[in-house]
């Protein structure tokens, strides 16, 4: 395939072809371009000699957590019942009730959103992120870690916004999981010599997707950066406990944990409204 690149490259036309026995592969070439395809291929071979084109796969594939869909359906979930009950006034985040003690809207906020529009986009964006971030580390720690993260993300508008700040939407904690996924890198840091490189390539590669998907116009940007780093921050602190953070025992009273802090922050919502 390389050799074939090559050729098309220098436009000659090639087709890649199984030998007749099934012993292996090979190009075949017209026969008056049979002498420059041989001259183009050694040059090829002679000018990238020693150059490290393949890496080793520190780690092969992504797994994928379904669990994250049983997220998207609690979602759906609240978006319905806040259809029919007024749940922003009691769960919204608002940094004015925040500062008076209602600290439950940190987590109540992420399950409300404003239109079906930004519910879509979260819920198929948090499907596909939550996923990969729960097949990584765990299905339950990755789900609580990226809800962190997402308290996270509400706890930065409120210590960095000037004046009074309103929001909700679970934008956060879905950037808190692109942020787990980001600091997934940091696992390689002594696992082979061009450990940095690859480092420094997963957090940029996280940075840039960031940049893309958490920077858009009318969107709570500071929601979005304080969970992207927040995610980054607890991802790091994961990758030093990847046996713990894979145990059954730890995922399942993660999940509950993570279960507590859904129910408990709204029990004490609707008992203050």
């Amino acid at each position: 395939m390389d050799w074939g690149l090559v050729l098309v490259s220098q436009g000659i036309e090639a087709t890649i072809e199984a030998s007749e026995d099934g012993s292996g592969w090979g190009l075949v070439v017209a026969a008056q371009d049979y002498e420059q395809a041989l001259s183009a291929i050694g040059q090829y071979r002679l000018e990238n000699r020693g150059w490290p084109w393949q890496q080793p796969v520190l780690q092969q594939g992504y797994l994928f957590d379904w669990g994250s869909l049983a997220w998207v359906l609690l979602v759906l979930l609240f978006f319905w019942l806040d259809g029919r009950a007024d749940l922003r006034s009691a769960g919204a985040m608002d940094t004015r009730l925040l500062a008076q003690g209602q600290w439950w809207r940190l987590l109540t906020a992420i399950w409300l959103h404003a239109d079906l529009g930004h519910l879509a986009a979260n819920a198929t964006l948090g499907f596909v992120l939550l996923g990969l971030a729960m097949g990584r580390y765990g299905t339950g720690v990755g789900l609580l870690a990226a809800c962190l993260a997402g308290v996270g993300g509400n706890l930065g508008c409120w210590l960095l916004a000037l004046g009074g700040h309103r929001s909700l939407g679970a934008s956060g904690m879905i950037m808190g999981a692109l942020g787990l996924l980001a600091a997934q890198s940091f696992a390689w840091r002594a696992r082979a010599p061009q450990a940095r490189k690859l480092v420094f390539s997963g957090i940029l590669a996280g940075v840039m997707l960031f940049v893309l998907l958490g920077l858009s116009p009318g969107t709570d940007i500071l929601a979005h950066l304080a969970g992207f780093l927040s995610g980054l921050l607890l991802g790091g602190v994961l990758t030093l406990l990847p046996a713990l953070a894979q145990k059954a025992t730890t995922n399942l009273l993660a999940g509950l944990l993570f279960a507590l802090l859904v129910i408990l922050p709204w029990w004490l919502a609707f008992r203050q409204s």
